[in-house]
């Protein structure tokens, strides 16, 4: 048995295959100790843990660490003169007009920094020696007195020699056995001080929680009888063993929505879709991301908490609108929703725990898309007397119904999540109508129409069981780990033979690493080169096939860089300008066996009759279809709701549903 759990910021989800047999469960999250949840989803599918062979995880506890400031008490160790890196940052503003904008606070203070003499340049060359006298007479002392848990050690110019690094991280293991240490050159071998720094930074911060979280996690499976492979989701789409996430936790920040695009992209394929628009709507935010020819986009930084973290990230952007967004009324007498939550405590108010603020999922059970009897398949009742009290203050505000009032927040989650797709797609060259869109997540179906129609997109394809696409996206996903590298040189003749050695060096190491953690088979590698004319403050990732690497040439180089330097500017570049080489990204990848055909869990509750849903320009009488009914060929026209366990479809007027032998239902525009 095969078991993937994603733990959500309101729900937690199960999948399970054995042989041909899948089981579905969705149960609350229990923010406070998120191993609960995973474990209550368990026993809530009657899965003894002993029966498992492949457990795969994907949570949210590295991130909250960051943004709830929970992590452990981090020291940070850098060259002498450099102590206050983390504080100075960049010269830029995020906000222009703010006056009182304020720059991203580290989760350190200035008396947690710390500085060794030593010095190595830009081109790896040793200017100062590390001064180990120092580190044992100074170094040591202060860290033992600070009572640190962690230490973030990130050196001047260590990714271009990090010998410095690690003979630092010997002595303080051998000083400090006890203390976890994060090295940048293990973490983030790439230039840009600041972003290195915050980087490794994170890192030691995450990494004793995650570390914790993962012991404690092991010891219960273990105690129940568990014998099976342990892994954990990665930011970037793929997943590694537990013992090697523990090692550099940073790389888990973002597992659960990337464990959503690769199940949704698993499912798109199955059903000849491979360039999509995926946007998974869940209890508190929505994460939207492109698929280009099968394969999500994969970006070297993204940012936590307004600190940029240096690892490699599918290319998601969030919103806050998710079922749990708060709808509320500005300053100015303005209806807004997001990008506070109601999250999985206290909860939207029809849940009746003890909300009492209007969220998109109240709107949705007064308008009419959610079913009081009928949500989580019949297993959670939902108060529809508490949504409608909750909207009556706001409406009353606005001079409008109850009823116009949800419609009107349901019309603005629309618009939110638009824009977010409009910046992955729009924005980078990209038009949406070129791509069918596959929403999931619990709310996702529900909104899906709406955001389809305003993009222009005419192909909706929505998977079996929606509301859990992530926790399958966990088993459909395959071992992948990524390293980068700074490697600066001018775009010439030789620049083909440095990426062949290169590429040698990292596939040697990389089968190396993977052996060593059990995993044997057939590898894939990738190959990402960061490229830029000369000038140019950042780069543009340009993907080089490996097999082509025996007969490439500069000339293809330059030819590829100027494509992509076309796509996202327009333009190619100026003749003649030169082009330099800046980092290159490795991923070796371990594949999967194939999965068996996702199929929708029979609800315990009828769908049947009809029902009256609230549009902007009044009620409208829709069919009640269950979605687990619907057989291959079987088309529904709009308007109508087709009602699943994890979640619900809305199939508008003017729209019409299909499902096809995958089992993924097709909607496209009449």
């Amino acid at each position: 048995m095969r078991v993937g759990i994603e733990v959500g910021g309101t729900f937690t989800d199960l999948v399970a295959v054995d042989g041909d047999r899948i089981e579905v469960v969705k149960v609350p999250s229990t923010p406070g100790n998120p191993e609960v949840g995973a474990f209550g989803a368990l026993g809530s599918a009657g899965i003894d843990p002993a029966s498992v062979t492949d457990l795969v995880h994907g949570s949210t506890v590295a991130t909250n660490a960051i943004l709830e400031r929970k992590g452990a008490r981090v020291a940070f160790v850098t060259t002498v003169g450099f102590r206050d890196i983390l504080f100075f940052q960049r010269h830029d503003r995020r906000n222009i007009y703010d006056l009182r904008y304020k720059k991203p606070v580290p989760p350190l203070r200035r008396k947690d920094c710390f500085e060794v003499t030593e010095r190595v340049d830009a081109h790896g060359n040793v200017v100062v020696p590390l001064d180990e006298a120092q580190v044992a007479g100074q170094l040591v002392p202060q860290i033992l007195a600070g009572g640190y848990e962690a230490v973030a050690v990130c050196l001047l110019s260590s990714y271009a020699a990090p010998a410095h690094e690690a003979r630092l991280k010997e002595l303080l293991n051998k000083h400090l056995p006890h203390v976890k240490v994060a090295c940048s050159h293990e973490v983030a071998r790439e230039f840009r001080e600041y972003e290195r720094s915050t980087t490794t930074v994170l890192s030691a911060y995450v990494q004793p929680v995650i570390d914790n979280y993962l012991a404690r996690f092991e010891a219960t499976l273990s105690k129940a009888g568990f014998s099976g492979g342990f892994s954990v989701m990665q930011s970037n789409g793929g997943r590694l063993p537990s013992i090697a996430m523990r090692r550099n936790s940073i790389t888990a920040l973002f597992s659960g929505p990337a464990a959503g695009v690769v199940g949704a992209v698993g499912q798109g394929a199955r059903s000849q879709r491979r360039n999509l628009i995926t946007f998974d709507m869940g209890g508190t935010s929505t994460d939207v991301c492109l698929i280009i020819d099968g394969m999500p986009s994969v970006t070297p930084e993204t940012e936590v908490d307004g600190m940029p973290i240096r690892t490699p990230v599918l290319d998601i952007v969030t919103v806050g609108a998710g079922g749990g967004s708060l709808v509320w009324i500005d300053d100015g007498g303005m209806l807004r929703v997001g990008p506070r939550s109601a999250g999985a405590s206290p909860g939207p108010a029809c849940y009746g725990r003890g909300g009492e603020l209007p969220t998109v999922t109240d709107a949705h059970v007064v308008r009419g898309t959610i079913r009081a009897d009928a949500f989580l398949g019949g297993t959670m009742p939902l108060d529809v007397d508490k949504a409608h009290k909750a909207f009556g203050e706001v409406a009353s505000k606005l001079g409008m119904t109850v009823q116009e009032t949800a419609a009107a927040a349901i019309r603005l989650a629309v618009a939110n999540i638009v824009r977010a797709v409009q910046l992955v797609s729009t924005e980078r060259g990209r038009d949406p109508r070129d791509y069918a869109l596959l929403p999931f997540g619990g709310a996702g179906p529900l909104l899906a129409a709406e955001i389809a129609e305003e993009l222009g997109c005419r192909e909706i394809i929505v998977p079996p069981n929606p509301g859990v696409i992530s926790a399958f996206g966990l088993l459909a996903a395959d071992y992948v780990k990524v390293s980068g590298a700074t490697h600066r040189m001018p775009l010439s003749d030789e620049a083909p033979g440095m990426l062949r050695r290169e590429f040698v060096r990292f596939r040697d190491n990389a089968e190396r690493d993977f052996r060593q953690m059990g995993l044997d088979g057939d590898f894939v590698y990738e190959l990402t080169v960061d490229m830029r004319f000369v000038g140019q403050a950042f780069e543009i990732p340009v993907e080089v096939d490996p097999e082509r690497l025996s007969g490439l040439r500069a000339g293809d180089l330059a030819q590829e860089f100027a494509d992509a330097h076309r796509r996202i500017y327009f333009h190619g570049g100026e003749p003649g300008r030169k082009v330099e080489i800046v980092s290159l990204r490795f991923g070796v990848r371990r594949r999967l066996d194939k999965l068996p055909d996702f199929r929708e869990r029979p609800s315990a509750v009828e769908s049947s009759g009809s029902v009256d849903i609230w549009l902007k320009d009044g009620a409208v009488s829709a069919n009640l279809i269950s979605a687990d009914s619907l057989k291959p060929d079987m088309a529904v026209n709009g308007p109508a709701m087709v009602e699943g366990y994890s979640s619900t479809l809305w199939v508008a007027p003017g729209w019409r549903s299909e499902r096809d032998q995958s089992g993924n239902l097709i909607m496209q525009k009449v």
